[in-house]
């Protein structure tokens, strides 16, 4: 018969060890349950533009700045971000006046230095050339630029001149220090908090930092109430490397949130030194920040633009939205237009999806029970040992006493309250083993049926829809384990991700292709029908002859396996045409959670197409690669589960949005397939009349 012979056909599920997948499977939904009661907790998100861009904005406008800010509350922007001042932007405002000694030189020498204070100087020698000198407009403002020179340069580079005391002098670079950064502006954050906006602080680190230069920092926000979050700028979190836990105090007692900006890529974060340890001693009060990279915003339309964060925020737990303005208008808009227009479709978009605006969104500090992830990774190993028992019957005794073991290494770090390698192995192992377990009960299952070449398009398509629903759904079983065993805020925050994206997309394969051997002859062979005798059909099928089709056939695996491996994870150089870029828009606002192209376009299709190879009794071949391709839908499918920093419950609608949308896709397969049988049976009819 077509299914040939093999030992395994009547493999049996150990029972027990099922059992033990199941109370995994319980234990998993109760931690998820526990995480989906938390994310749906957690939905407000904090809208935010520089204040610095609007004070340009409203400059270019010829708007007052007040009026403008406005304008900008009304749309939706709850938070400014205020950075560092600099004397070039003191400079620019008009607060200070800053200038080189060299200045008041020339000045002196071409006979255009008029004030008498200044020429005295001069006169006395104490004007230097290379010296930078501040006069301040001011006294708030001079006096916060005192300070911080005095921090930047030390005190002895930092002088009062005699006579006036609103003017200093500092030795430095002044081409440099112009640009310097010299803390927070008091003046800036109070007219951002009195226009009823909460203030975002964008503080730098010192070098060398010391405890007094932070206390600095938290001095001048204890001038303002409405400050909700604290981002850092440059390569270092302030304090870093030795007064971190003093920045850790000062904001837990102001109960400040951490922004922690998402990398570019999509990976974790912009590098920060300092940034992950810190969250961790704020008690993980912190909010992942997203903002649309400065060179890629101008080549995106405002539509675009606005679409892009809907579907950001929901899918990747941004719950701060770093807003760029626009610096080109729309076609038929200006430019404050255009920019009050995206601002208030951000906002709406958002609404729409179940979100709201204001102070960001936080978790808590959330850990599972250790005694749930142990059970959790009892499953898991258990599930490890059915699948040995796919490839080679052992008795019962050995089985249970490997789960024992393995369970007991495994667990006994998660109920000390450490094991991240141990949860991050299990988490991997789940990925991989419950899409292999579920292909291979389907294989089993084919082969139970022991199908006639003559069964109907309705019977296939029959098994095709019953058959990948459940196989789908004991695939996330997997998802399920992952989401648990990786389910504490740590990942939520993506401080921690998940290993082995690209094992993860690979081991499936081989392993179902192990599988598969052990079930159908691909070759013939005298070993035995297991494991021993999948191995002889590996080395007959490495010593078969090549053809130049075999080349060309090898080629185009070679490219589908470059695309579907390099399309994983984020560090992916393979690019995405745009037929898929408008594909993934229409689905993202046709569905809750745009389904993965690897199911519906390649995975569920081609489990389809096997369930008609095994109905019709296609070549071997041909049935193992659909297996294989089939499998591919699978493994996405519990991969999903495994960004942590989406959703639950998004991930679980993604897988089922795929099924749906894979169901449809496999019966067009099938039926477009069965209609080039008959028109090739009719042309073949036609040609033998001729």
């Amino acid at each position: 018969m077509w299914q040939g012979g093999s030992a395994l056909a009547d493999c049996k599920y150990n029972r027990v060890l099922i059992v033990l997948i199941v109370l995994g499977l319980v234990a998993a939904l109760a931690v998820g349950w526990q995480r989906h009661t938390l994310e749906s907790a957690n939905v407000r998100v904090e809208m935010v533009m520089d204040y610095e861009d609007i004070v340009e904005l409203a400059e270019a406008e010829g708007i007052p700045t007040p009026a403008l800010l406005q304008q900008f509350k009304a749309a939706g922007i709850t938070s400014l971000a205020v950075y560092e001042t600099t004397l070039e932007k003191l400079n620019k405002s008009g607060k200070v006046t800053a200038m080189p000694g060299s200045h008041f030189l020339h000045q002196y020498r071409t006979g255009t230095l008029s004030d008498p204070y200044w020429r005295s100087l001069v006169e006395t020698g104490q004007i230097e050339a290379e010296d930078i000198y501040v006069v301040g407009q001011d006294p708030a403002v001079f006096a916060e630029v005192q300070s911080d020179l005095a921090r930047r340069l030390s005190p002895e580079r930092v002088r009062l001149l005699p006579g006036r005391d609103n003017v200093l002098a500092a030795k430095g670079n002044y081409e440099k220090a112009v640009k310097w950064n010299l803390g927070l502006s008091t003046s800036e954050m109070k007219e951002v908090a009195g226009q009823g906006f909460m203030v975002v602080a964008r503080p730098t680190n010192y070098v060398k930092v010391r405890a007094e230069d932070v206390e600095a920092v938290f001095d001048r926000l204890a001038a303002v109430e409405q400050v909700s979050t604290v981002m850092f700028v440059g390569e270092e979190a302030l304090g870093y490397p030795g007064q971190v836990n003093l920045t850790m105090e000062k904001m837990r007692q102001r109960d400040l949130t951490l922004g922690m900006i998402e990398h570019p890529l999509q990976l974790q974060f912009v590098k920060q030194e300092g940034l992950t340890a810190l969250a961790a001693l704020n008690g993980y009060k912190a909010a992942r920040v997203y903002v649309i990279p400065k060179d890629e915003q101008p080549k995106l339309k405002l539509s675009e633009a606005v679409h892009r964060w809907a579907v950001t925020d929901l899918e990747r737990n941004i719950r701060i939205n770093m807003l760029r303005k626009f610096d080109k208008p729309e076609p038929g808009k200006t430019l404050l237009e255009t920019n009050l227009a995206y601002v208030a479709g951000v906002r709406a978009e958002m609404e729409s999806r179940g979100l709201s605006i204001g102070r960001a969104g936080t978790f808590p500090p959330f850990f599972p029970s250790p005694w749930l992830l142990a059970v959790v990774i009892s499953g898991a190993t258990a599930a490890g040992v059915l699948f040995l028992t796919q490839l080679r019957s052992f008795a019962p005794r050995y089985q249970y006493l490997l789960w024992l073991v393995l369970t007991l290494i495994l667990a006994i770090p998660v109920l000390k309250g450490s094991g991240m390698v141990v949860r991050q192995a299990a988490a991997l192992a789940s990925a991989i083993l419950f899409p292999v377990l579920a292909m291979t009960w389907q294989l089993d299952r084919w082969r139970s049926l022991a199908p006639a070449r003559g069964a109907s398009l309705l019977r296939i398509l029959r098994d095709g829809v019953c058959g990948l629903t459940i196989t789908v759904f004991l695939s996330m079983i997997g998802g399920f384990y992952i989401s648990a065993i990786l389910g504490d805020v740590r990942f939520f925050l993506e401080m921690e991700i998940y290993r082995g994206v690209k094992l993860t997309f690979v081991m499936p394969l081989v392993l179902i292709s192990l599988v598969y051997l052990t079930r159908y002859e691909i070759f013939k062979t005298s070993g035995a029908h297991d494991v021993r005798g999948a191995w002889q059909q590996v080395v007959k099928l490495l010593d078969y002859p090549v053809y130049v089709k075999t080349m060309v056939i090898a080629a185009a695996v070679a490219v589908v396996a470059w695309v579907f491996v390099g399309r994983s994870g984020h560090t992916a150089g393979v690019p995405v045409p745009e037929f898929e870029l408008k594909l993934r828009a229409f689905l993202e606002d046709a569905m809750y959670a745009r389904p993965r192209e690897k199911e519906f376009m390649i995975g569920h299709p081609a489990f389809f197409l096997a369930a008609m190879a095994v109905w019709r009794q296609w070549p071997r071949m041909l049935h193992f690669a659909l297996v294989v391709m089939a499998t591919i839908g699978q493994g996405s499918l519990v991969e999903t589960f495994a960004h942590m920093r989406t959703p639950l419950f998004m991930s679980f609608v993604r897988g089922l949005d795929g099924l749906a949308v894979g169901l449809v896709m496999g019966i067009l397969a099938v039926v477009g397939v069965q209609i080039l049988h008959y028109l090739s049976f009719f042309l073949g009819k036609e040609t033998a009349r001729r």
